[in-house]
């Protein structure tokens, strides 16, 4: 089958699109990227997304409005990374979350919010859609996140080594896999979501630059500053690092009211750009080791890095420092690509959705039941 999986993180940068072919199931999936490339947003539209996810109160209609343009977006991306190619059979598309809610003592069930309507987007391409993939683990009892894990199994397992793969986006997560002997490829896998990945650095970098820059480009302007220790480790207090997973989080924990402490601390400390960069910085290595060693049954053989920080050359080297003698290298170097793997693992979901395998991990997302994931949105006939 030709899939096309649609993604755009909490970074809110643009859709990632990756058209695919897939072929097996589960233990003999095949996936061969065909094409992938990422399609900004308007910087007025990524405005309005970010605002949302910061809080701000809109109307019905406007809401309304903002779901629309986001399909919209979204149908134009997936009819652009097929041109001049063979049409795709079916859209897996993520969506953008504007608000995501775990769920904790207080409330049985989380809730998670992705515009971007299936509908719309199968309209517009004519092309079967699945969308609102979170939905039903959440039903089920899950966080509803992470939901890459069981694809990661299936592609990139190994029988010798313990594989952590770390995907850093806006938020990061993780899933391990320990060495693969045959058997069962899921037993044993657990993931969560670690904390910030990019999130606070874009802020940091769209506010120290006032506006002229929306990211830290290799992470060259935080390799200028020297991270500052003290506030890392008072950052790293907060409640949800020392959580016991199954767990996830967004931009609602790790957005725009952290960043402000942050820089109020910073502030305090007389910090310099450079110095404040490196310091969030450090906080996401910090997060991401310390992940590793609380909740981990064994400390990885290697770190296979996905995203886009693992395209940031000072993060990496502050997690190479964090992790030791551990391998770090990225999901190219075994074979799938770094940059556009999110997409792929939507487009597999939706692929795995139309033949009735489930998509999530219970021993991820803390569901009771595997299930199949996604709302499949036809055309009428």
């Amino acid at each position: 089958m030709r899939a096309i999986g649609l993604m755009s993180g909490t970074s809110a940068d643009g859709i990632d699109a990756a058209l695919v072919e897939i072929s097996g199931t589960q233990a003999d999936l095949q996936v061969t990227l065909l094409a992938g490339k990422t399609y900004p947003y308007l910087p007025k539209l990524r405005s309005q997304i970010l605002e949302v996810c910061a809080g701000k109160a809109i109307s019905m209609a406007e809401f309304a409005k903002l779901d629309e343009a986001i399909a919209r977006e979204f149908a134009r991306a997936a009819l652009a990374i097929q041109k001049n190619r063979e049409t795709a059979d079916i859209i897996g598309s993520h969506g953008q979350t504007v608000y995501h809610r775990p769920r904790d003592g207080q409330t049985k069930l989380g809730y998670s919010l992705q515009l971007g309507r299936g509908d719309t987007i199968a309209h517009l391409t004519g092309l079967p859609t699945v969308s609102n993939f979170r939905a039903a683990d959440l039903a089920a009892g899950g966080e509803g996140a992470p939901l890459v894990s069981r694809i990661d199994a299936c592609l990139l397992s190994h029988p010798q080594y313990g594989s952590c793969v770390q995907n850093i986006g806006g938020i990061g997560n993780l899933t391990y896999l320990p060495p693969h002997d045959g058997h069962d490829a899921f037993e044993k896998v657990v993931g969560w979501d670690t904390g910030p990945g990019n999130s606070l650095l874009d802020l940091a970098v769209h506010h120290l630059s006032e506006g002229k820059q929306t990211y830290d480009r290799n992470g060259e302007w935080a390799a200028r500053g020297m991270p500052h220790v003290d506030l890392v480790e008072r950052w790293m207090q907060h409640p949800y690092f020392a959580q016991s997973p199954p767990k996830s989080t967004g931009r609602e924990l790790f957005g725009w009211a952290f960043f402000q402490r942050c820089r109020a601390d910073a502030t305090a400390k007389n910090l310099s750009p450079a110095d404040f960069l490196a310091t969030l910085t450090e906080l996401t290595a910090a997060s991401i080791v310390y992940s590793y060693r609380q909740f981990l049954p064994q400390m990885p053989d290697r770190v296979l890095l996905c995203g886009g920080g693992s395209c940031n050359a000072y993060l990496r080297h502050r997690l190479q420092v964090r992790l030791g003698e551990i391998d770090l290298l990225t999901t190219d170097e075994v074979g799938l690509n770094s940059q556009f793997k999110e997409a792929i693992a939507f487009a597999v979901l939706a692929y795995w959705r139309t033949i009735g395998i489930p998509g999530n991990l219970p021993s991820v997302t803390g569901a009771n039941q595997a299930v199949l994931l996604g709302d499949l949105s036809r055309l009428a006939t």
